[in-house]
């Protein structure tokens, strides 16, 4: 069996760019797989659609030929076809109530859905992800962000020159005016009210590391959330320095028994016996990029209860919030929804409880942008693909008509299997209760 493979044109955002295949892997897999490939024809596609002609692919404007189609993000309910595979990320596994209707019409039209963000390893270790580059554009947008809070403020700092990820032509372009911004800092020092500067970090993952990476362009030291509290106190710190601190579970969790340690097994199996501990720690931050996995049943972060107490003290230190987790009304609590490239930040008032678009305003900045590898559109498209590839011909040529079980599949695609012939794989079950 040889399914053709369609690439899908992406609707979901008008700044989406991304695309699950660039020419350069299509051409390598007609040639030496000899699969077939239709690319939907897109006039925002970061690749254009003579580099696919190029590499032995059609471009049509439909793709009623293909049996398999790849996407990015979710897919309209108009856009599926009876007894067809759709490989996307659905956001579905935590039952998001935004995509039951899309989930419920792929199960009446008897479709097949396999989701990127559960191809995973038996150690549940994500294979293909665009995260790294949610972190990368992340931190290049909150330091941008920092730059025009400030200067909201009134400081002028070198953050001024660093300019909104998706303006940059590529990474390589935004890490090399990051690091001249780093430079200047190390020269020249920051003001003395914006001392000591410092970034905090939630999550260990792929999301983090990006973010990470990027901040190391600027002069950073690292330091324990201990030292963090007690870094105000010190009288000798010098203008050029950043400081990071990576804060761990137990930083931001602790047990509502008085008492009673930290247990992280527990808390990933029972965090409702858990409660919030981050506040102690908020005072000290400049910039809180949260780059961490969440969900409902463990305590927020940030709340907005907090944030009201927190300005009815006057202006804190906190000056902007790297949502790049974007959960709306989730560990950020402030954090509404997630933000479009094209309309990127907001501030949160505490008092009126109310986001206004832009860098004005009395609050918190949020930077909550819900498709930041999009901001870098070919070289977060490139690094999916490379990790995609070793799968295309295995979707190229399975039979999705035999039953769940002699579908014959890589392990790690069986496992992101949700939806066979128009119904819940076993693993996935659970998601009935949401429908």
């Amino acid at each position: 069996m040889n399914n053709i493979i369609g690439i899908r044109h992406e609707d979901k955002y008008v700044m989406e760019r991304r695309t699950p295949l660039t020419p350069r892997h299509i051409a390598r897999l007609i040639k030496d797989e000899k699969l077939n490939f239709i690319i939907q024809r897109s006039a925002k596609r970061v690749f254009t659609e003579k580099e696919y002609l190029d590499a032995g692919a059609r471009v049509e404007d439909t793709l009623k030929d293909c049996s398999v189609i790849l996407g990015v993000k979710e897919m309209p309910e108009s856009f599926f076809e009876p007894e067809k595979t759709y490989v996307f990320f659905s956001h579905v596994i935590k039952g998001q109530p935004y995509n039951m209707p899309m989930l419920r019409k792929m199960m009446e039209l008897k479709c097949n859905l396999i989701d990127y963000e559960r191809i995973v390893d038996e150690r549940n270790k994500r294979l293909i992800f665009f995260g790294k580059f949610a972190g990368l554009a992340g931190m290049i947008n909150s330091l941008w962000s920092l730059g025009q809070r400030l200067h909201h403020y009134g400081y002028n700092t070198p953050f001024l020159k660093i300019r909104q990820a998706c303006t940059y032509d590529s990474l390589a372009e935004a890490k090399q005016e990051i690091s001249k911004v780093g430079m200047e800092i190390a020269r020249h020092g920051l003001p003395t009210e914006l001392l000591p500067l410092t970034i905090g970090f939630t999550g260990y993952g792929n999301v983090s590391d990006g973010a990470q990476e990027i901040a190391h362009l600027l002069p950073l030291i690292e330091i324990s959330s201990a030292e963090l509290l007690k870094l105000k106190d010190r009288k000798d710190l010098p203008n050029n320095i950043i400081y990071k601190t990576i804060f761990r579970k137990d930083d931001l969790s602790k047990h509502k028994n008085p008492g009673q340690e930290f247990d992280v097994y527990e808390y990933s199996r029972h965090p409702e016996n858990y409660r919030n501990q981050f506040d102690k720690f908020i005072p000290h931050l400049t910039v809180l990029m949260n780059c961490m996995y969440w969900d409902e049943r463990f305590p927020r972060i940030v709340t907005k209860e907090y944030l009201k107490e927190l300005y009815s003290e006057g202006t804190p230190k906190l000056t902007v919030i790297g949502d790049i987790t974007c959960d709306p009304d989730g560990s950020i609590e402030c954090t509404h929804k997630g933000t479009e490239i094209e309309d990127p930040v907001f501030v949160y008032n505490p008092f009126t409880g109310q986001p206004t678009s832009g860098f004005s305003g009395e609050g918190i900045l949020v930077m909550a942008v819900d498709i930041l590898p999009s901001e870098l559109p070919r070289d977060s498209s490139m690094a999916f693909a490379d990790a995609l590839m070793p799968f295309i011909k295995s979707l190229a040529t399975a039979d999705f008509s035999k039953d769940f079980n002699d579908v014959n599949l890589p392990s790690a695609l069986k496992r992101a299997f949700i939806v066979h012939k128009g119904k819940l794989t076993p693993e996935y079950k659970y998601i009935e209760q949401y429908l």
